[in-house]
């Protein structure tokens, strides 16, 4: 008997997206629409609708094209004249099933309980009750007085309420819909972790996630959140977010939200912002300045410390990171800000935190510059920063994972910078015999990322039995390349080391490495 092909069986049953034409009423989530973008027409698909000022607007995403270009259309901007592509319903899996049938069979059982029972099928009673107890409603004074204990456990329930309830008929309760979600999304966690792990990305492949997903990983049990701000005002700029960021609810209906940029406090009104502007007294991040040059400083802040600006900052980055999930508890982590200085201050370019005491090892959290200064060389200076606090500690260091796909692309343009270097450093000396762990303890890095980045320069070679790396002609020219253009562009910025001879790590007791919960 020959084998069926389960895979070909599912391939046709699969519903095929349905094409016809569309008004404003009809359309709903999930429509695939032609959508007005940079004088094009441009598919894309409505994730959610919403009415704002009397006017429909809806947020769209563009196939084909980053997240972060997501945004909110006008009406006007949708091509109804041509044929949408209509949702295609989702097919119901054994799950779904199963949990239909369980429902149904928990209603039958109601409705078997609530049949009236005969002599001879009634059920023997407690011995804490008796008939007349039962059949007399329960006196109202009695259920105030008694408070269940908000504590889980047997010891903690009200006998006499959970009793009484078995024999009283009444209108069954609807389930809690909080529940539910806590069940679908404990179900989702179980299946993301029991799924199994896609094999690595080709170099084509994963430049085209990149392009399109906005991350190389993201948690498979994160609901994707529509943007909620339009556009924020922070110092001489005006940014649009890129993502969702947990903001008050009616901020989302502004069509500015100002940030002071030294105190990262938020407001939705012009008149409330240049009245905090003549108030606020912050001329720089509220820490210590344990870094400065001609160009940049660096403040080191403890989130514990300085709960407030902490948040403020971490609510700000949201906007730009996707893969953020905290924002309220600081406590546990240090915050290095970058600022570039002027006549009225520091002003906030970039940052990066870092548990303060990691078990995995990690230097850095989170790290982001700033839109407005990005493609300034100053996301190198980040992370160099990072590693030359590593070299201080005498560690090795490694950013936390996943990264976000700017930080991912950095990160490697980083790594692939200093290694080489230092391989043609150690040639013109005479010394070009390296390990991966001598690389290692000499840029502070982590084996697994010097492994890495060699693999991904083909630097990586096995012969005799042994693996060799290998200083490519094209990693030098490529650093040639680098290097001529740093060149006319002035020089590259650097970091000092010998200006952070003064700098300590700070020590903290257990209080203050744990979460403030």
């Amino acid at each position: 008997m020959a084998p069926r092909n389960d895979a070909k069986d599912d391939g046709a049953d699969d519903p095929k997206a349905e094409t016809g034409h569309a008004t404003l009423a009809t359309l709903r989530i999930g429509t695939k629409v032609m959508v007005e973008k940079d004088g094009e027409k441009r598919k894309a698909e409505i994730l959610s609708m919403q009415t704002r000022k009397g006017r429909p607007t809806f947020y769209v995403h563009y196939q084909e094209f980053n997240k972060r270009l997501d945004e909110w259309v006008s009406a006007e901007r949708l091509d109804l004249s041509q044929e949408v592509e209509w949702p295609v319903p989702e097919k119901p899996d054994n799950k779904s099933k199963q949990k239909t049938a369980q429902s149904k069979a928990q209603q039958l059982s109601k409705t078997d309980t609530k049949a009236p029972l005969t002599k001879a099928q009634k059920r023997p009673r407690s011995g804490t009750l008796t008939g007349e107890q039962v059949e007399t409603p329960l006196d109202s004074s009695a259920k105030s007085s008694r408070r269940p204990s908000n504590q889980g456990g047997k010891e903690n329930r009200d006998p006499t309420v959970t009793i009484a309830t078995e024999e009283i008929g009444g209108t069954p309760q609807p389930e809690d819909e909080s529940a539910i979600d806590l069940i679908d999304m404990q179900e989702a966690a179980v299946a993301a972790k029991a799924a199994p792990q896609h094999a690595p990305y080709s170099r084509e492949e994963e430049i085209e996630k990149l392009r399109t997903g906005g991350s190389m990983t993201q948690n498979q049990t994160e609901i994707s959140r529509v943007r909620n701000l339009e556009r924020i005002q922070m110092g001489n700029y005006e940014i649009e977010p890129w993502y969702f960021s947990p903001y008050p609810a009616e901020f989302a209906d502004a069509d500015m939200v100002y940030i002071c940029e030294f105190c990262l406090s938020y407001y939705g009104n012009h008149t409330q912002f240049v009245r905090h502007r003549h108030k606020c007294t912050l001329l720089h991040p509220p820490g210590n300045e344990i870094y400065r040059d001609e160009n940049v400083s660096f403040f080191e802040i403890d989130g514990r410390r300085q709960r407030t600006w902490c948040r403020n900052l971490c609510l700000l980055s949201k906007l730009f990171l996707d893969h953020k999930t905290l924002y309220y508890d600081v406590d546990p982590f240090l915050f290095y800000c970058m600022t570039v200085r002027s006549e009225h201050g520091h002003h906030l370019v970039g940052y990066f935190s870092k548990e303060k005491e990691s078990a995995e090892g990690y230097n850095v959290a989170c790290i982001l510059t700033l839109p407005q200064h990005q493609r300034k060389g100053y996301g190198k200076l980040l992370i160099q920063f990072s590693y030359e606090l590593s070299k201080i500690e005498g560690k090795l260091g490694s950013p936390e994972k996943p990264l976000s796909d700017l930080g991912l692309l950095g990160y490697r343009a980083y790594w692939q910078e200093v290694i080489v270097d230092l391989l043609v450093d150690r040639e013109a000396e005479g010394t070009p015999i390296l390990s991966i762990e001598d690389i290692g303890q000499a840029l502070a890095m982590t084996t697994n990322d010097v492994l890495h980045t060699l693999q991904t320069l083909n630097m990586l070679r096995y012969q005799s039995k042994n693996h060799v790396i290998v200083l490519t002609d094209a990693a030098v020219e490529q650093r040639d390349k680098q290097k001529e253009k740093e060149r006319l562009k002035g020089g590259r910025r650097v970091i000092e080391g010998e200006r952070l001879a003064g700098w300590k790590p700070p020590v903290f007791n257990a209080a203050a490495r744990t979460w403030n919960w």
